[in-house]
């Protein structure tokens, strides 16, 4: 997700079980026969898990935004590398007895649960600073076992995103991850046009597909277009069906297993492009989409955004730059349930 200002670089009660994450079937090789099912292994309430970054925007108390909105997991972000192939929160700080740590407990003994999302737009990537799958895949690993994570998104972007050799070696790892811990949930967030993913986004998808990466989702950003028709929330789901259509092609899904295995990433208020501003009405929209197909996730940028900003100023890290009550958008996500 390209940010409006630039970066720098969780008691375990009440948890939900992986016996509540069902398991998925192995995903078809391209141009199979369309699954008999493919339902994802998500369910109930972590297919709504908005964005919160930590250590950016003067984050709320997840905790009270709970209480707030009724919403049970968030996903936070971003775990970036140290320098090396070694992960980091915002890459400084530790996976272990930190912040950060404090947060996901607190979480988990509030009744909820989290996705822990890695890379994301700025930053140093692990993508990039691990030189095969098998290290990547063994970065990754660190943050899994650090909270005994049972849902996990790569946030591919930028640099990551760009090169063919990295995108590759992300699925390839990704499969590593999801054969060593059976039931995790996996995510694939990208960059997307108002028609779907563009070239480089339907790549890694194929590349996902022919490689056997049996993702819960594959979750688009419908915004930072650059451009488009009608409202944002026509766009966003103009985006969702070339979604549908480059998964359900790439790995021989029906209409009705292939929309079950994408999601949507928005961005709330004003985003990054001139005159681009993103609605609690277009968040309605993305939420009657998601009810209709059933789709797996439905997140967005970012909890520390949905407030007004002081004095009616500028969006940021920290506000959304129009005027609304605090939390509206997370509770239009919080009412989704798969």
């Amino acid at each position: 997700m390209r940010r409006l200002l630039g970066l720098g670089g969780l008691a375990l009660a009440a948890v939900l079980g992986l016996s509540q994450l069902p398991a998925t079937a192995a995903a078809p090789r391209a141009g199979s026969a369309p699954l008999a099912a493919a339902a994802p292994r998500a369910a109930g309430t972590i297919h709504a898990a908005p964005y919160e970054y930590l250590g950016w925007g003067n984050p709320q108390k997840p905790t009270d935004v709970m209480a707030a909105t009724g919403v049970k997991w968030f996903t936070l972000a971003f775990v970036l590398s140290d320098g090396g192939c070694n992960p980091a929160w915002d890459g400084s700080r530790p996976l272990k007895g930190g912040s950060d740590e404090s947060a996901i407990r607190s979480i988990r003994a509030a009744g909820g649960d989290i996705v822990v999302s890695v890379g994301g737009w700025s930053g140093a990537k692990l993508g990039e600073k691990c030189s095969s799958a098998t290290a990547l895949a063994a970065a990754y690993q660190k943050v899994i076992d650090a909270y005994k994570v049972k849902a996990f998104d790569v946030d591919i972007e930028n640099t990551e995103f760009n090169n063919p050799t990295v995108r590759q070696r992300v699925v390839d790892a990704l499969k590593i991850v999801e054969q060593k811990n059976p039931g995790i949930v996996t995510y694939v967030t990208l960059g997307t046009t108002p028609s779907g993913p563009d070239a480089t986004g339907k790549d890694l998808i194929q590349r996902g597909a022919r490689a056997g990466l049996a993702a819960d989702a594959w979750v688009i950003m419908p915004f930072d277009f650059d451009g488009h028709s009608g409202t944002m929330g026509d766009a966003s789901v103009s985006a969702l069906e070339g979604l549908k259509a480059t998964v359900k092609s790439a790995y021989g899904y029906s209409d009705t297993d292939a929309y079950r295995r994408i999601g949507v990433s928005s961005m709330n208020g004003r985003t990054d492009v001139a005159g681009e501003t993103v609605t609690t009405a277009d968040f309605k929209k993305i939420l009657g989409y998601a009810r209709q197909h059933h789709i797996a996730r439905f997140a967005f940028w970012a909890v520390n955004r949905d407030r007004s900003c002081a004095g009616g100023g500028s969006p940021g890290d920290s506000c959304s730059g129009i005027s609304q009550q605090p939390y509206e958008f997370t509770k239009i996500v919080a009412q989704y349930g798969g």
